[in-house]
């Protein structure tokens, strides 16, 4: 693939870089759009931060992150619930249209119990969401991530959830697919079909499945450094209408250790060759 304008990166994936310079820096390399990452806008502030996106001219595909429901009291999901607010109040601010929920997991409930905080602090979020215009995209996650980070670890799970949240044909709540999440579901081409369908495909991320890892959260693969069939599933989100950005998200102490510049041109040429 030789077109960028679908292509977003995420400001997580270039991680040494601040938001002025991820954003300046993109744009140089003629990269159209941006997700932008919440510890991306602390620095700055969310006012100063609306401020450089906007003057940097790229198009905001969504904020990471909000979710983090599950908790073993109260306090701890009302907390979740304020936290998730300031995200949907941090996404309208910077022209995002959407919030990247990883939905959470707590070490002593059950995971029925977690899904349950999940779908009930979506739906409490949910009115707040509307209001503001952002919409609320379900990621799910590996099951290697079941324990502590999502509950949520499959399309069909996700796709649950949102049929269950979602007014009568409404798609306020709909999924992020990710890769690296995903490819090794064998209903995975069923499920982004069927979201298709519903409406509720709102985001699709890429990176690869390294063989051999060194950490469980940050030694993902650029694209083609894995083994996941990423050009099959874009056909797969093409088939199913999907037409938005594809965002390119990697966690990596190895490429953030490298020199960022010489880096984002091998995210070009990953994109281009590999998705």
């Amino acid at each position: 693939m030789h077109d960028l304008s679908r292509l977003s990166v995420h400001t997580m994936t270039t991680k040494p870089w601040g938001l002025e310079d991820a954003c300046r820096h993109f744009a140089e390399a003629g990269i159209p759009a941006i997700t932008v990452w919440r510890q991306a806008i602390a620095p700055l502030g969310v006012k100063r931060a609306a401020e450089v996106v906007k003057a940097s001219g790229l198009r905001v595909t969504a904020l990471c992150r909000g979710g983090f429901f599950p908790a073993l009291d109260g306090a701890g999901r009302q907390k979740a619930l304020d936290d998730n607010r300031q995200a949907i109040d941090e996404a309208a601010a910077i022209g995002a249209p959407s919030v990247v929920l990883v939905c959470g997991a707590v070490p002593g409930l059950s995971q029925a119990e977690c899904r349950k905080h999940i779908a009930d602090g979506i739906a409490a979020v949910l009115p707040h969401a509307r209001a503001c215009g952002v919409r609320l995209s379900i990621e799910p996650l590996h099951p290697q991530y079941a324990a502590d980070r999502s509950a949520v670890t499959t399309m069909a799970q996700a796709r649950r959830l949102c049929q269950q949240l979602n007014a009568a044909g409404r798609a306020d709540v709909g999924i992020a697919a990710d890769v690296y999440h995903i490819w090794w579901d064998d209903q995975v081409e069923a499920e982004i079909a069927e979201a298709g369908r519903l409406g509720i495909l709102h985001a699709f991320h890429v990176c690869d499945w390294k063989v051999q890892q060194s950490d469980v959260l940050n030694d993902r693969g650029l694209m083609g450094e894995g083994v996941i069939d990423i050009k099959h599933l874009r056909a797969c989100v093409d088939a199913a209408g999907f037409t938005g950005d594809i965002e390119v998200e990697v966690f990596s102490n190895t490429h953030w250790a490298t020199d960022q510049h010489q880096y984002l041109q091998k995210i070009i040429a990953a994109y281009r060759a590999h998705v």
